[in-house]
């Protein structure tokens, strides 16, 4: 009997291991100011995070953790882009193609399909040398079958491809010219990489990354924001998922073998401790640290509200073939 009762904890307590997460790392400096996050090192070894809000604010580091310093608005007249909300620009994210800078951002309402991604270029990535080039041609209008908000440039194979997307049949994938300032193809065309097919179809920011043989699907599902004023129930807050692919267009599985297309998503971070909430999430590889998922989340030990969300980072494991922290 105690053998049995000795056993069964010792399954309980794995159990519980199994579902664990990791606090985020030790974070210096202006920590807040974090939502939807975008990081790229630049060849100097500094780091730049771009986040929603004043016009994509910019802040810099000389580590990952730290001391992170706000440098100004990257779009500080807004966007050219006429469409409501460019004066409030959303879901930033950057990459190197070759020499210059690419950042792409989101112009459009809280609920609204009246959107599109924009991008602005830079050499530098320096506050005040941002070029906004207004739209990409990812756009979405009332009755779209997408949402044009939340892009991620991603290369496969020599050509670049475009991910986006935010409710509305949820996440969609399209083809970039070699330039990637402008979509290679009808918009309309995309294709449809990830869908969770029972209401509200809570799912964006999409990221993807490959490691090894696999293209990674990771997205962002539940509610984002206003906990303040609106907390949803228990486990209906923003959390990281995966879903992977041989082909960065798909098809995207879970862990379970369960099609991304309907409502498959492997769990890789939720709320758990003081960590409510996590989501806008990417990966970098740190020189010291090796692979990161970094993210957004609000500290249940401080508040709730969309200012205080601060920038999370974990160490990210891939060595059993799907991404854990």
């Amino acid at each position: 009997m105690h053998a049995a009762l000795t056993i069964s904890f010792i399954l309980f307590v794995a159990s519980i291991r199994a579902d664990a997460y990791s606090n985020p790392l030790p974070c210096n400096g202006i920590c807040t100011n974090a939502h939807d996050p975008s990081l790229i090192r630049r060849d100097d070894g500094t780091y730049s995070r771009f986040s929603t809000g004043g016009k994509i604010a910019v802040h810099t580091a000389p580590s990952i953790q730290g001391p992170w310093t706000y440098n100004g608005a990257a779009l500080p007249n807004g966007s050219i882009i006429n469409k409501a909300g460019n004066q409030d620009l959303w879901a930033p994210d950057v990459a190197k193609v070759e020499s210059t800078y690419y950042l792409y951002y989101s112009v459009g309402s809280f609920s609204s399909q009246d959107s599109a991604i924009g991008v602005a270029t830079s050499t530098s990535m320096d506050v005040g040398s941002w070029a906004d080039l207004g739209s990409t041609g990812v756009e979405s209008v009332p009755g779209s079958k997408f949402n044009a908000i939340d892009g991620n440039l991603q290369s496969a194979n020599g050509t670049l491809h475009m991910n986006f997307g935010s409710f509305w049949s949820d996440l969609f994938q399209v083809e970039m010219t070699a330039t990637p300032t402008t979509i290679a193809e009808a918009v309309t065309s995309a294709t449809q990489i990830a869908f969770v097919p029972t209401p509200p179809q809570a799912q964006e920011a999409a990221f993807g990354y490959q490691y090894g043989h696999y293209y990674y699907l990771f997205f962002s599902i539940g509610s984002c924001c206003k906990y303040d004023i609106n907390k949803p129930a228990a486990g209906d807050e923003y959390k990281i998922q995966t879903c992977r692919s041989t082909s960065i267009s798909g098809p995207f599985v879970d862990k379970d073998g369960k099609s991304c297309l309907q409502g498959g998503g492997t769990t890789v971070l939720e709320s758990h401790d003081w960590v409510y909430g996590p989501g806008g999430q990417g990966i970098i590889r740190d020189s010291k640290i090796g692979l990161v998922l970094y993210y957004h989340y609000v500290d249940t030990r401080v508040g709730y509200s969309d200012a205080q969300k601060r920038f999370g980072v974990n160490k990210l494991d891939f060595s059993s073939g799907w991404p854990c922290v």
